[in-house]
């Protein structure tokens, strides 16, 4: 006779089977599948070998068409004996990453000691795994999870998730837990609240004339966005920051440049300060005469501050934590994430779930191969645990 499947009360994350040579290599092939952002084709690639590990799974897959240029999502409901009327759980997660296709040259896939490195393993693709990974062991051993589960894949979260806010938050109104894989806090804490972020567009607009033959006639719009960059990041201040982190302009070395284009970051703990910034950014002049300057508000994020709600759902996940023999810590966090949307709406949201690691966005990107089996049970143990 079979053994009766484990119920939510005798129910030990800790018992679960997760193999970490099992969990590299399934790793392996999303980090090998190279999906910036703005190349859609590339990561509807991606969202295509997530779609069918969640459709393995027994997950009716859903493929909602990208829009403004990005690529597709994935959504993925799982059966349920509630049915899908009956508020859930929503797993939030985004595929896309920061590395052009062919930073694999680079950053190829590699384990050395105790790391993995490869373009998006950290940001987010390793949490994103574990946590379906936590899923497909709890299928295998029978657990039950007491609440119907949707996975939301996006492709635009590293941008500011212009073209899916909509989505992510119309799906996160019919969830009652948010939960969010993004990389661990460097401390292996998790993610309570998180910063208000806004994005600014700026042009400014010169004066052409020959570099060589009249270079005194014309009126350098690259000279003057370096004095706007200055002094924009001379603004920050403790509570509010503000960074550039895209420039372009000219098109001819031999040709005083007659526009120039930024992209202006502004980051704030609090609501209040974030308006105050955004007011100082839209109100800028130009700094030199005869030329011209444009401000314009792009995405923006809203401040995520933690709730009782939110707290109640850390709570619960340091429970599982301590019972499987480590603690987390929580914290508001910069860097925004899809968490943003879903905990300012009010929604008890809990981000920072993924892997350990570090040098997100960067060329030394890796996990910690050691966080991957503690992390996923942890996860597993919060979906057994929520109800």
């Amino acid at each position: 006779m079979d053994a009766p499947a484990p119920t939510r009360a005798d129910f030990d994350p800790a018992g679960l089977p997760f193999d970490v040579e099992s969990m590299l290599a399934g790793l392996r092939g999303w980090v090998e599948c190279e999906s910036p952002t703005f190349d859609a084709a590339a990561v509807n690639r991606m969202m295509d070998l997530a779609g069918r590990d969640l459709a393995l799974l027994g997950a009716r897959v859903d493929r909602i068409p990208g829009r403004m240029g990005f690529g597709d999502c994935v959504r993925a409901r799982f059966p349920h004996p509630l049915g899908e009327t009956v508020p859930g759980i929503l797993i939030l997660a985004h595929l896309d990453t920061v590395h052009p296709v062919g930073t694999l040259a680079k950053l190829p896939w590699r384990q050395e000691g105790g790391t993995c490195r490869g373009p998006g393993i950290f940001d987010m693709k390793g949490g994103t795994y574990l946590a379906i990974d936590a899923i497909r062991q709890m299928h295998r051993a029978g657990v039950p999870i007491p609440l119907p589960v949707t996975v939301l894949l996006t492709p635009d979260e590293e941008v500011g998730s212009p073209s899916t806010r909509d989505l992510i938050e119309a799906e996160a109104s019919r969830a009652r837990f948010v939960l969010v894989p993004e990389p661990a806090r460097p401390d292996g804490g998790v993610v309570t609240g998180r910063y208000a972020i806004a994005r600014f567009n700026l042009r400014t607009t010169g004066r052409p004339s020959h570099a060589g033959a009249t270079l005194g006639e014309g009126r350098s719009a690259i000279r003057e966005m370096c004095r706007q960059v200055l002094a924009i990041e001379a603004m920050t201040t403790e509570d509010c920051t503000f960074s550039a982190g895209v420039i372009r302009g000219g098109q001819w070395v031999n040709c005083v440049a007659t526009h120039c284009d930024a992209e202006v970051l502004s980051m704030a703990k609090r609501q209040a300060d974030l308006d105050a910034g955004v007011a100082r950014m839209l109100a800028l002049q130009p700094a030199a005469p005869d030329v011209a300057l444009a401000v314009t508000r792009g995405v923006t994020r809203p401040v995520w501050e933690a709730d009782a709600g939110t707290m109640a759902l850390y709570g619960l996940a340091r429970q599982v934590a301590q019972g499987l023999g480590f603690d987390i810590a929580h914290q508001s966090s910069g860097g925004g994430s899809d968490g943003n949307f879903t905990g300012a709406m009010g929604i008890p949201t809990l981000d920072g779930l993924g892997v350990a690691g570090a040098g997100a966005h960067t060329l030394d990107e890796h996990i910690a191969i050691g966080s991957l089996v503690p992390r996923a049970r942890l996860f597993a143990g919060i979906l057994a645990r929520l109800s």
